[in-house]
């Protein structure tokens, strides 16, 4: 039985849809082959015993990467810059990610 036969959700929190949608674009942008995307995802899965969707986006960062289309110094730059975020972002309030927070 799926989540939708239960009425369950299908993502457990929203980054887990949005980073299912940029991975579609992304594919059909043919940034990525779906082999590299199952293959990357599968390596992604052995690693460890984190979330499904969590090995998703290691998998998602690790393509992107690997396709020049972001570095690594950069996918770190926009982590902090969201922990800063999140930081000053008083609970119930939508979180903005500004320059500052980049340290731009």
């Amino acid at each position: 039985m799926s989540a939708a036969d239960r009425d369950e959700p299908v993502f457990a929190a929203p980054w887990e849809a949005q980073a299912f949608a940029m991975t579609l674009a992304l594919h059909e942008r043919g940034v990525f082959s779906w082999q590299e995307w199952t293959a990357c995802l599968g390596e992604a899965i052995t690693r460890d015993d984190r979330s499904y969707y969590e090995h998703w986006l290691d998998a998602l960062e690790a393509l992107i990467i690997e396709h020049g289309r972001c570095d690594a110094d950069e996918l770190d730059r926009h982590r902090a810059g969201w922990r800063r975020a999140i930081a000053r972002t008083p609970h119930g309030s939508p979180i903005t990610l500004t320059a500052t927070d980049l340290g731009i």
